[in-house]
């Protein structure tokens, strides 16, 4: 769930978006690490888990190309993403209507595009907007890959992983050589800014109960198949984590098939799934609806991670 303005528009609005004001450069060798799955990940604030199911079906439309090319401090080539003349195309009608929508700026009705932008990207700026159309100094929401500022729901559950990975590493008081080379896997995975990796750890030392690897691998399995299917990239880190602590293939199947396993949701929690499958059943949530499900989920006591999840598992169920 993406707070603010940006939670109107859909993931790929928002990375039509994001590949509209991050360019491929010219050159046959390089590219940023904003045009990865998991640069588009962070700047559009979903787990890095639905990206490459948008970027397909974006490739399919032909408004979308993919290339092979070296990303600064990759070990290897990684597959990077640009718009083609169509996707460009498409990408500028919704980059202009966005822009000339106005907002409540120091007290103004004032279009974005006239909002001074200096060195923010398009998705930052929005980031500022909320859902009243009114314009704030400090981003509503900010991506993983800035160094401060508070990250999506999805973005969040990623945060609590690395987390949890690190109070696992600092248990004998010290992050082994093998330990550091896991948890920057997940971290470039998640495209995670090193600023907010130093400070989840730091959170971790002291106020996140150990997890033993078994738990965090479960976790990582479940974030992994929210679509229902695990993803190459997924797989590989996956194996990886059960090469570092000894995960068996008899523990990996058993996980595997409990991850997979619909949950058995309380009375409250199916009653709050029945009323918001209700409020989109015409893909939208109004801001009527809104008002409605939050005094629910007041009611009824759902956190806002489990409304995060119970809308994830439903428009993944979307073909």
């Amino acid at each position: 769930m993406v707070d603010g303005y940006l939670g109107r528009l859909t993931t790929e609005h928002r990375m039509l978006i994001h590949l509209y004001d991050n360019i491929l450069p010219n050159n046959q060798w390089e590219a940023p690490v904003a045009l990865t799955q998991a640069g588009i990940s962070a700047a559009v604030h979903v787990q890095r888990k639905h990206v490459p199911r948008t970027l397909k079906r974006l490739e399919k439309s032909q408004e979308v190309s993919v290339q092979n090319r070296h990303v600064p401090g990759a070990k290897q080539r990684r597959k990077v993403y640009s718009l083609t003349i169509t996707g460009r195309t498409r990408a500028k009608l919704i980059v202009d209507s966005t822009m000339n929508i106005e907002v409540n700026y120091k007290g103004n009705n004032t279009a974005i595009k006239d909002i001074p932008k200096g060195e923010k990207r398009i998705l930052e700026l929005l980031s500022h907007i909320d859902d009243n159309l009114v314009y704030h100094e400090n981003p509503i929401i900010s991506s993983i890959s800035q160094p401060s500022g508070t990250a999506s729901l999805d973005a969040q559950s990623s945060e609590e992983l690395v987390k949890r990975m690190f109070a696992r590493a600092w248990e004998d008081g010290i992050i082994t050589h093998d330990e550091h080379l896991l948890i920057s896997e997940v971290v470039e995975f998640l495209g995670m800014h090193p600023e907010r990796v130093n400070r989840l750890s730091e959170e971790a030392r002291g106020s996140i109960e150990i997890s033993p690897p078994e738990d965090i691998y479960l976790e990582m399995l479940s974030q992994a198949l929210v679509d229902g299917q695990l993803v190459d990239d997924e797989i590989t880190l996956l194996e990886t984590f059960r090469g570092a602590y000894g995960i068996s293939d008899e523990t990996h199947d058993k996980l595997l098939n409990l991850a997979k396993e619909e949950p058995v949701y309380s009375d409250n929690i199916k009653t709050y799934n029945r009323t918001l499958k209700t409020a989109l059943n015409d893909g939208v949530i109004t801001l009527d609806e809104e008002a409605m499900l939050l005094t629910l989920r007041q009611s009824l006591g759902i956190s806002d991670r489990q409304h995060a999840n119970l809308l994830a598992k439903f428009r993944d169920s979307i073909k």
